[in-house]
């Protein structure tokens, strides 16, 4: 038997996504911010 419950799997999967989701943010905000510099082309990104 494991020490494990379902609910670990469960919180550790919400976690991840959690994670993906910052990080897929951050990640759009910091193109924004090259885009509105000027570092980034606006005709490069749709």
């Amino acid at each position: 038997m494991t020490d494990a419950t379902p609910d670990d799997g469960v919180r550790a999967q919400r976690r991840t996504a959690l994670n993906e989701d910052w990080l897929a943010t951050i990640v759009g905000l910091v193109i924004l911010a090259l885009v509105l510099t000027g570092v980034i082309p606006a005709w490069l990104v749709p």
